[in-house]
């Protein structure tokens, strides 16, 4: 894929073409996070409104498993160009047991597979092993990192299994972006811009499918359409999410780092602070669609 400056000028002229800080929200967020015994970045964008919230959203925080979307957009890099297709069958070798989130670890030696088995599990469950996997169909990190610096995203990258990014790996793990560049690669995807419209639509619908839905998504009425990724790490906790609200889309990302609770359960500091950012955006944004999220079920 090879993406001329002037594409890439147009790709981010929507992005960022006469936008406005909707300060009233910008001072409420930080309002609400100022006590937050860690590091917090947020980005909002409101399409319609064409209006953004900025704090630390240049910063460069942790993916952990939120490094999973550029991974998916190098894997249909692989289908644009050719080399892969969407049912090609793979063969499951026990070996790849890995550990962690997902459910392929559990698959017996020799099952068959295909890959939009494999991405699905990736993105759905947050699956380990297939993530691992389709990081090396996509080419490895040194490919993944090529696409994303055409698009622009400087500071969004896969560290770990890439040549000449250990140190960044011993900081950041598995990868590393920002509030703003994640966003904004999601928003990339939502409208067509990555490859094409075609591949595009396809790579967002993988995206809408989320079983770790007790964050962000808890916050926002079940009938609202939205796609999404979380990442979680001892110390850093984050998600994107983009929502098609009746006022008008919007996305907004959430990354946390240095967090002093390492807890892994749904009254982590950093997992309650989530939750409440997204129930004052939708609120914020959905005045006449007021929204109290129920109490999470044990």
């Amino acid at each position: 894929m090879k993406i001329t400056t002037t594409l890439l000028l147009c790709l981010f002229s929507s992005l960022v073409w006469a936008q406005k800080t909707d300060k009233k929200l910008e001072e409420r967020l930080k309002k609400e996070t100022e006590n937050f015994q860690g590091d917090i970045g947020i980005y909002v964008q409101h399409f319609k409104k064409n209006t953004t919230v900025n704090i630390l959203a240049d910063t460069i925080f942790p993916t952990a498993s939120i490094v999973k979307v550029p991974i998916l957009v190098g894997i249909f890099n692989k289908i644009n160009e050719g080399s892969l297709t969407l049912r090609q069958p793979f063969r499951y070798d026990a070996k790849r047991v890995y550990g962690g989130s997902g459910l392929m670890q559990f698959y017996k030696d020799s099952a068959e597979t295909e890959l939009s088995i494999m991405i699905s599990l990736m993105l759905t469950y947050s699956d380990n092993v297939t993530s691992i996997w389709n990081q090396e169909l996509a080419g490895g990190g040194v490919e993944i990192n090529r696409i994303m610096d055409q698009l622009g995203l400087v500071n969004t990258k896969v560290n770990s299994r890439t040549t000449g990014r250990e140190q960044l790996w011993r900081k950041y793990g598995w990868g590393q972006t920002t509030p703003k560049e994640i966003a904004s690669l999601m928003h990339l995807i939502r409208s067509g811009k990555v490859f094409n419209p075609q591949l595009s639509d396809k790579m967002y619908r993988y995206l809408k499918n989320q079983f770790y839905n007790e964050r962000s998504l808890s916050q926002i009425p079940a009938e609202i359409a939205t796609a999404s990724k979380t990442g979680s790490v001892d110390d850093a906790r984050g998600e994107v999410v983009y929502v098609h609200a009746p006022s008008g889309d919007y996305v907004f990302s959430v990354l946390t780092k240095n967090n002093k609770d390492q807890s892994w359960t749904d009254e982590n500091e950093a997992e309650k602070i989530t939750r409440k950012i997204a129930s004052i955006i939708w609120n914020y944004y959905e005045p006449k669609h007021p929204y109290t999220a129920y109490p999470p079920i044990k």
